[in-house]
């Protein structure tokens, strides 16, 4: 009786964990940036969830969330440390969204590459008390009660949060703007016409590379209108000849894959705002890049 009981109790364990692992991973990546993190975070919390006495645990969703939520954090406190040693600028590592917009959340929010880049520089705390509430639309007392505090300093903490992207960031352009500039940018930056770049970016348009301190790739951010430019320029007779593009959807943006002798070598995003474009954002690092090229089946 007890091996069919315990059977029974794993498969009911599996299907809980599995109906929400989404809400999950997408708390996790969230939090943390990184997708193979968040996948770290869904596993450690899937084997907690295993060991853990059942018998008592009355909403198993909360139960789940409160311990991966936890676990991100800790997580993304040691990734700081390790992100302060990175070589060049960190960009989060992309996801395509094309399956699921909202990665597991009710709202869409704080998915996109600049926002994750923006909620890099708030401390653990006060980016999951954003996310679970701008994304997830946890009540206050709820987040309160997985972040061990007061719902009073939980407040205080997503407003922070939302003070901080309101002071850094642009109201954003729609999606068919977005893909438009970024079209008229794509073909400027290809062709190195400095004229066409300058009427599409923004006078204080930052360009990140995030190469892991590969060989040809920037490891400070090009800033302004005028250095962005040059350096697109500059860079395009070495990069765009050999290359090919596809597009696709990265972070709920469109965003373009560089392929080069038909393996990705890059892929470029922006964030656009009535100004043009604000951020130029190039995922080169290999471990990121990846991930996200086997999802387009490249």
């Amino acid at each position: 009786m007890h091996t069919g009981d315990d059977v029974n109790s794993l498969e009911r364990a599996t299907e809980q964990f599995v109906a929400v692992r989404p809400q999950l991973f997408g708390i996790a990546y969230r939090v943390l940036g990184s997708a193979a993190e968040a996948e770290d975070v869904c596993q450690e919390t899937w084997v907690r969830w295993q060991n853990a006495d059942r018998s008592d645990i009355a909403e198993p969703a909360a139960f789940l969330t409160t311990i991966a939520t936890r676990l991100a954090i800790n997580t993304a406190q040691s990734a700081r440390v390790r992100r302060e040693a990175y070589v060049g600028p960190w960009l989060p590592e992309p996801i395509d969204t094309s399956p699921d917009p909202q990665v597991g959340a009710e709202r869409a929010e704080a998915v996109e590459m600049a926002v994750l880049l923006l909620l890099e520089k708030l401390n653990p705390v006060e980016r999951t008390a954003y996310v679970l509430r701008e994304a997830f639309d946890y009540p206050y007392r709820q987040v309160a009660d997985i972040l061990e505090t007061s719902e009073a300093n939980t407040r205080q903490l997503v407003s922070r949060a939302r003070k901080h992207l309101a002071a850094e960031r642009r109201e954003q352009v729609d999606r068919a703007e977005h893909r438009r500039l970024l079209s008229v940018f794509l073909t400027a930056a290809q062709t190195g016409d400095l004229k066409a770049l300058e009427d599409v970016l923004a006078a204080d348009v930052v360009s990140y590379t995030d190469g892991a301190g590969m060989r040809g790739a920037s490891r400070i951010p090009v800033v302004g209108i005028t250095h962005v430019s040059r350096y697109l320029a500059a860079f395009a007779p070495r990069f765009w000849p050999q290359s090919d593009v596809r597009w696709v959807e990265a972070n709920g943006r469109a965003a373009v894959l560089v392929l080069s002798g038909g393996n990705a070598v890059a892929l470029l995003s922006v964030d656009v705002s009535a100004e043009g474009i604000d951020r130029i954002m190039w995922v080169m690092s290999p471990a990121k890049l990846a991930p996200f090229a086997a999802s387009q089946e490249v």
